[in-house]
């Protein structure tokens, strides 16, 4: 059995004043085996941070799962959590890297003092035992035990990022979720983040599911990756034969607006933007903005076929040709 197990996870938010029913994420399926890398990629809005919300537990109220969404984690069905069940899982088996550590980091306390905290919330260990623990995460993430007395604003965005690692790495989970985890920092230290990220997974075999927009990050880092748009998965597949040859229009147009240093042929922007969740377009949610589209795209939402080995798309032009 994969550690986690996803099966038509959907988020609805109920209607309120000025605001009509909407359903981001509707029937997202997909499974992640131990010490695999799983990438969720799509434009903002495609509902890829609302899925790992969905894992946690910590939907934006109103926001709710659907009764008819299954999710298992290390074969803890998550509609049996109650407060305490909820508080093990978050951290103690799923781990968590948001995009943003400054503004995740508690600008009040220390940077050791938040370590410390994660630690003693999973484990019964003393004060003085949880900060040499804290010490010894520091130093596989890359950070100075001297840097356990600094406060966030003293660190600088890579160091806060790695302080984050270190908490989500606490109490040893078995998935890490990392949202974005590299978005709000330069380059160079992007790479240094992503590194360290595939050092840890190799070291303590965690399964990684690795939320981004940024398709130049998969590739070669991701065993499998997951195309969401429009609140739906339209392609999914081994990572190397899905950017290598993809099935869906959306998944070619977002590779076509990637700059390429060896080609001059210029970058191709998709046209439109992500519909709202609550005025999904009819038939294939992807249409308005397809190059490709032909007459049944509009009228009928398509069905997930397979499109080559562990591969499957969800568009009409996979299962029959205009």
């Amino acid at each position: 059995m994969s550690l986690l197990e996803v099966r038509d996870l959907a988020v609805r938010f109920p209607a309120r004043t000025g605001r009509p029913a909407s359903r981001p994420v509707d029937g997202v399926s997909f499974s992640l085996d131990r010490g695999e890398t799983l990438a969720l990629v799509g434009e903002s809005g495609s509902g890829k941070s609302l899925t790992g919300l969905a894992l946690l537990g910590l939907l934006p109220p109103p926001g709710e799962l659907d009764p008819a969404s299954r999710v298992t984690v290390s074969g803890v069905d998550l509609r049996t959590l109650d407060g305490p069940g909820w508080r093990r899982l978050r951290g103690g088996i799923i781990g968590t890297v948001f995009q943003d550590p400054a503004a995740s980091l508690d600008p009040v306390h220390s940077a050791g003092a938040q370590v410390i905290e994660a630690i003693r919330a999973h484990r019964p260990v003393a004060t003085g035992a949880a900060r040499r623990q804290a010490a010894e995460l520091f130093a596989e993430v890359g950070l100075e035990p001297d840097r356990l007395d600094a406060y966030p604003h003293q660190l600088s965005g890579g160091q806060r990022q790695r302080v984050m690692i270190a908490i989500a790495l606490a109490a040893e989970p078995d998935l890490l979720l990392a949202d974005e985890p590299t978005s709000a920092l330069d380059v160079t230290v992007q790479a240094q983040i992503l590194e360290l990220l595939d050092r840890l997974q190799a070291r303590r075999g965690l399964a990684v599911l690795l939320i981004t927009h940024d398709l130049a990050i998969v590739a070669g880092r991701a065993d499998r990756v997951a195309v969401l748009y429009a609140g739906q998965v339209v392609e999914s597949g081994p990572a190397p034969a899905v950017l290598d040859a993809p099935s869906h229009p959306y998944t070619r147009a977002l590779l076509a607006a990637i700059p390429r240093l060896d080609t001059a042929d210029p970058v191709r922007p998709i046209p439109g933007a992500v519909p709202r969740p609550h005025a999904w377009p009819t038939g294939c949610r992807f249409h308005p903005r397809c190059d490709v589209a032909f007459d049944r795209c509009p009228l009928e939402a398509p069905t997930v076929s397979r499109s080559g080995p562990g591969r499957e798309t969800r568009c009409w032009l996979a299962v029959e040709a205009p």
